[in-house]
Parts: C-alpha cells; structure tokens; sequence
C-alpha cells in the first residue's frame, strides 16, 4: 500500500496520543502534521504535549511544530484523524470536510448524522456506503466517519454472532468503566481511589441510542435503525484501562444455550478479516471458559488491545444468554478503531 501523509486533530490530548502511539510504525499512515488548540500551536510537540502515554514520545513527533486545528495550516494531507473534544470537535472537524480532507473522528458530534458512519467494521462495514451520500465538499473528497463509544465497541462486537444467529430482542447492561475513559486529567483521585462512582455523565444515553444505528440495516442511502430495548448502567472504577460489561441479552429464538451461544462465537467469522487490515485482529472475539475472565488487568492487551474478550457465558431465562465483555477503551473503543476504520476507507478506495 502507499503511504498516506495523516494529521492528528487534538494531537496533545489523551486519546490524540494514543493516535501518535499507535500510528507510530504503521506500515500505510505516516504523521506529517500535529494539530491542537490556539494555545498550544507554534510549539514543538513535545513542549506543547503532557505525555502521558507508556515510553518516550516517538522521536520523528517530539519536534513537529504543533498547528492551530485548521486546513490551511496542516500541509497536505491525505486524511485526518480526530481525538478532539466533543466540545469543539463539530466546527472544526467540519471544516475540514468542506475543505475536501476527509475526517475519521473519535468524538461524537456526528455520531447521529443520517449520512455519517457510525462504524465497526467487523458488525457493520457496509455502512460505508453513506460516504457516497455526503455534500460536505464540493469535490466530494471530503467526508466525515465516526467511531462510536468506547463501551459500545465490545458491546455490538460482542452481540452480533449472536443477533445474526438468533435475533436481539433486548438487552441489559452495567458498564464498568476504567478511569481512562474520563480523559486527562480525567477523575479525581480522592473521588475514585477505594470507590466506585455509579454515574458517568450522557453515558447511558448513548449506550442505548448508538447501538441500534450500529446493528440497522442500510436501506437506499440512510440506515434504518434497529429498534432493540437497551437499558444501561454506567459506573466508573478505579480501573486504568479496560471496559467491562455485564450484559444480559434476550433473543427472538427461545430455549438458546449457552451451548449454543458458544457455537456460534466459534464458527463467527469477521466479514473484513480477508483484507489484510494492518490493524484488524486475527480473532476479533476470543472466547474464555474460566468464569473468572476476561480481566482488565491480563486481558486488554490481547491483540495489540483490538480484540473483545468474553466470558461466562451462561442462560439467562428460557430465551436469553448473559455474559461479561472486555474491551480496551482507549485503543479498540478510540484510536484502535479509528485507525481500523481508515484501513478499511483506504482498502475500499474512499481515501
């Protein structure tokens, strides 16, 4: 594949260095160009950044010159990914559509668009198709995908074996939450060491809407949402990094086993493993029978942190299968998978 000169939106932030991290060695995406607020930009990155990723910041970053979030400033790019605040991310990362630069964002702001990707590509690749329906630019290269919630990744991951063999007919969830989540400086230390907060703001609203654009079908040129009842609990916990969720999921199909539920994970397979994308794991799911896993603490580095781990998996009624979910939320549930998704834009040839 050639090489794609890529900016970094928000570059300085939390989930901005988890982008430098993980596109550093990247066989197709190079970083040419680091952007951030007014106050940060003219800095060299490394004055203008608090680094709290794990080893030093990558050598070919430390001394680019950080820039103020507009098109004009970044060069030429090819694409840009965005860790932006939600609270500035829809202007700017507009402005960049309309620019004829393409924008593969981690925030939110256009999660709920009709014509934008929310994406997965393992549970929905096909959504992709929307890009085809965006007016943003007039040339038509500029186009905007979304990444949905860090708990929602392993949640549809962990959901749609199931719902193509059986059919969702509800779902019940408590989301256990690292304190990563929160950002830097994220939540107080004296709020969270020894305790769990059983409330994390706008979180269980979009647990529960952003599933059913994931799992709907497209029809023509929007997606018709799935209309399965979600109730969600989120509670954050002194976890550094790994999302947990006890989910309980009703089906269409009655008297499902957990024989049965455990089949059907291991003859899934994901629709995009045969493109060969750099940062698709081999098994996006693994499957555990020790009912004391998965764990945050040994399993969210599985895969280079892409894959969702599942465990104890048992019936739940005469039509339900309950089970635990873990997914790295910094990496698959943010950078990881907007990564993945430019790999999947880049393979089907609208970047």
């Amino acid at each position: 594949m050639a090489n794609y000169k890529v900016g970094v939106l928000g570059a300085t932030g939390a989930v901005g260095q988890k982008f430098i991290t993980l596109l550093t060695g990247h066989p197709w995406f190079k970083v040419t160009a680091v952007a951030a607020s007014a106050r940060s930009a003219g800095k060299t990155y490394r004055e203008a950044a608090n680094w709290i990723e794990s080893g030093d910041i990558p050598a070919d970053i430390a001394g680019l010159i950080v820039q103020e979030a507009k098109p004009e400033f970044l060069g030429e790019v090819d694409f840009v990914f965005s860790g932006m605040d939600s609270a500035v991310a829809g202007d700017i990362e507009m402005e960049f559509a309309k620019a004829g630069i393409p924008v593969i964002t981690n925030a939110r702001n256009y999660r709920r668009h009709e014509n934008v990707p929310l994406l997965v590509p393992e549970v929905n690749p096909g959504h992709t198709k929307l890009i085809n329906t965006q007016k943003f630019s007039e040339s038509g290269n500029g186009f905007i995908v979304t990444n949905p919630n860090c708990v929602c990744v392993p949640l549809v991951l962990s959901l749609k074996p199931l719902h193509d063999a059986f059919g969702l007919k509800s779902i019940v969830l408590t989301s256990m939450q690292a304190v990563s989540g929160a950002g830097y400086p994220g939540v107080p230390s004296l709020d969270i060491m020894g305790n769990v907060v059983p409330h994390i703001g706008g979180e269980e609203e979009k647990i529960m809407w952003e599933p059913q654009k994931l799992l709907g079908n497209l029809t023509g040129d929007k997606v018709e949402l799935a209309s399965i009842p979600i109730h969600a609990s989120a509670y954050r916990v002194p976890v550094l990094n790994g999302h947990l969720l006890s989910v309980v999921a009703d089906f269409e199909k009655d008297g499902i086993t957990a024989d049965d539920a455990r089949e059907v994970y291991m003859n899934w397979k994901s629709p995009v493993q045969h493109l060969g994308l750099p940062s698709s794991p081999s098994n996006p799911i693994r499957l555990y029978d020790d009912p004391r896993y998965p764990q945050p603490r040994l399993h969210i580095h599985n895969e280079n942190g892409m894959q969702v781990s599942i465990g104890k998996l048992r019936e739940a009624g005469t039509s339900g299968i309950a089970f635990t979910a873990l997914g790295h939320n910094t990496v698959r549930g943010a950078a990881g998978g907007a990564i993945l998704n430019a790999e999947l834009l880049v393979k089907e040839g609208f970047i």
